[in-house]
C-alpha cells in the first residue's frame, strides 16, 4: 500500500498546520484516522514531535495519521480560546476531506489521541466534530485544579491570562462541558506528576454520571510519559482500545 506522506494548512499562521501520514485515502475500506494532539501544557516550547512515536505505530498498524500543530502560549501567539479554536478548525478541515471519501469512512472510525494539554484540548474540541471517540492520556481535565496547584509551572495562568474571569476557568474545563458526546478512554498512570490522576478520577466520574460512555484505564507505576511511549503497556491499553472502537 502506498503511503501518504505531506503537511496541510489549516490557518495562515505558521503553527496552524498538521502532518499527515499513513496509507493513500479512498478505496473500498478507508483506513481509520487518528487525529494527534501533543501535550507540553499549551507552551511554544513542546510541538507535534512529542507524538511522532505513536504516530509511527500506528501507521504500522494501518491507521492514517493526521498529528495536529497549534498556536502555543509565549511568542506563539496562543492561549485561550484561539488554541482550541485552532483544534477545531483543523477538524473542521478534516471533515472536508472526510465529505471526500466513499461512502463507508464512518464517523466512528475517527478517533482523536490527546496527551496531556492536547487530552484537554481533544475533550473540548469532540462536541460537533467529526471525532468517533476521544483517547485522552493523562490529560488535564480541571482548570481550576490545575491552577490552584500551579501545575506546570503556572501554565493555566498563562494559558488563560492571569486576569481570566472565573467563566473561562468553566468554559476551558472538560469537567465542566460534559458530556462530551463520543466514547472515551482515559490512560492515566498513578505515579503522574504533572497531571495528578484524582483529576481524571473525578472527571470520570462526572462524565460518566452527564451520560457520557467511559472506560477508564489507571495505570500502576506509570508517570506522566509512558503513556506516549509505544512500547509502555498504558499504549498498548489505548491501541487496543482504538482497535475494538474504530470498526472492521
Amino acid at each position: 500500500m502506498e503511503r501518504d506522506e505531506r503537511e496541510l494548512r489549516y490557518g495562515d499562521h505558521p503553527s496552524q498546520r498538521v502532518r499527515v501520514l499513513g496509507p493513500e485515502p479512498g478505496g473500498d475500506s478507508p483506513a481509520p484516522v487518528a487525529v494527534l494532539l501533543h501535550g507540553g501544557f499549551w507552551r511554544d516550547r513542546h510541538g507535534m514531535e512529542l507524538m511522532e512515536p505513536i504516530a509511527e505505530d500506528l501507521v504500522r498498524a494501518g491507521w492514517r495519521v493526521w498529528n495536529v500543530e497549534y498556536r502555543r502560549t509565549g511568542a506563539d501567539g496562543g492561549g485561550w480560546p484561539q488554541t482550541l479554536e485552532d483544534v477545531r478548525a483543523a477538524l473542521v478541515l478534516l471533515s472536508e476531506e472526510l465529505s471526500e471519501r466513499p461512502e463507508g469512512a464512518a464517523r466512528g472510525k475517527v478517533v482523536a489521541v490527546g496527551h496531556s494539554a492536547g487530552g484537554h484540548l481533544a475533550l473540548l474540541a469532540a462536541p460537533g466534530s467529526p471525532l468517533g471517540g476521544v483517547v485522552g492520556l493523562a490529560p488535564v481535565t480541571d482548570m481550576v485544579d490545575t491552577a490552584e496547584r500551579g501545575l506546570g509551572e503556572g501554565a493555566a495562568d498563562a494559558f488563560l491570562g492571569e486576569e481570566a474571569p472565573h467563566a473561562a476557568f468553566h468554559e476551558s474545563s472538560p469537567l465542566r462541558q460534559v458530556p462530551v458526546g463520543v466514547p472515551q478512554l482515559i490512560v492515566h498512570g498513578d505515579q503522574d506528576q504533572r497531571v495528578p490522576v484524582e483529576q481524571t478520577r473525578t472527571y470520570v466520574q462526572e462524565a460518566r454520571l452527564a451520560g457520557d460512555e467511559v472506560d477508564f484505564e489507571e495505570v500502576s507505576g506509570a508517570d506522566h510519559f509512558v503513556v506516549i511511549d509505544p512500547s509502555h503497556r498504558a499504549w498498548a491499553a489505548a491501541r487496543a482500545w482504538m482497535e475494538s472502537s474504530s470498526g472492521p
